[in-house]
Parts: C-alpha cells; structure tokens; sequence
C-alpha cells in the first residue's frame, strides 16, 4: 500500500480563530477554505489535516485516517481489513470535504472512526450533508452522516 501521509479530523467551533491559530503553529497558510471548513496539506510534518466547524460536544476529533496513492490502495486496506474480520464501509466517488474520494471505514473498540482514502479530484460541495450541520446531526465526512453506523459492506452487498 502506498500511503502518503496520516490524516486527523477535527471538529472546530469558530473555524476563522482554528485557521488562525493552525497558521500560526505550523507557519503555511490553509491548503484550502470552504465555509465552514479548512485544509492544511502539510510537508513537515507530513500530515492531511482538516478541520470543520462544528457545535461543541465535548468530542473534538472528527475522524482518523490514512492518505494513500491510488483506489488500488484502498482496495488493498479493505481486503486486509476483512481479512482480519473487522467491519468495513466503503464509499466510491463520494464527494467528501470538498473531494472527489474512494475510502474504506473501520472502528475501533471506542467508536473512533478510520478511514483509507484516495483524493481522485475536487469537488464543489462539502458532501452529502451540510458543511455547518444543525445541532445534533454529525458533520458531513464523517461515516455516521455517511452511513448507518456500524454498516458492514459483507452485509449490504
């Protein structure tokens, strides 16, 4: 597998003071900016980190993942994964933060979501949901505004 780098989602509350404070710490300016969301595609240290405006529950991390090269990737990722027998998701072509993506999810044991993924191209929206969710609903590229949780591919096929 050709990974490109790690990738760490946060759920932000005011996206403007996130931007600033990430572009000070890490010295770049965002890769990209939509309402409510920002990307920092960074070289050093290597890192896919985004961040999308989001109410305040106390969980700030959105969801984990690895960036790799190619859909081959992460078909790859998702034959390992159930080979191991862990439960996967996929998505093809789904419009996610702003992208064009293929991605298989995992969980882990406390619910924290993991994704496999390729950028194939930009999109024009967020994903399917809205990029500032209402209160209580998940912000959109994340697996629960994707699919129902917990949804095993094996099963739905």
């Amino acid at each position: 597998m050709n990974i490109i780098k790690p990738h760490v989602s946060l759920n932000v509350s005011n996206i403007d003071a996130s931007v600033a404070f990430y572009e000070k710490a890490f010295g770049v300016r965002a890769t990209k900016r939509r309402p409510g969301y920002a990307k920092f595609d960074l070289a050093s240290p290597s890192l896919n980190l985004t961040m999308q405006e989001a109410p305040r529950t106390g969980v700030n991390a959105s969801h984990f993942g690895v960036q790799v090269a190619s859909t081959e990737d992460v078909l790859e990722a998702r034959s390992r994964f159930e080979a191991a027998e862990l439960r996967t998701f996929t998505e093809e072509d789904t419009a996610c933060c702003y992208a064009v993506q293929d991605k298989v999810w995992i969980e882990d044991p406390d619910g924290n979501s993991w994704e496999v993924f390729v950028v194939k191209g930009d999109a024009a929206v967020m994903g399917s949901q809205p990029a500032i969710p209402s209160k209580g609903e998940a912000p959109c590229c994340a697996p629960r505004c994707c699919a129902p949780s917990g949804l095993d591919d094996a099963a739905a096929r």
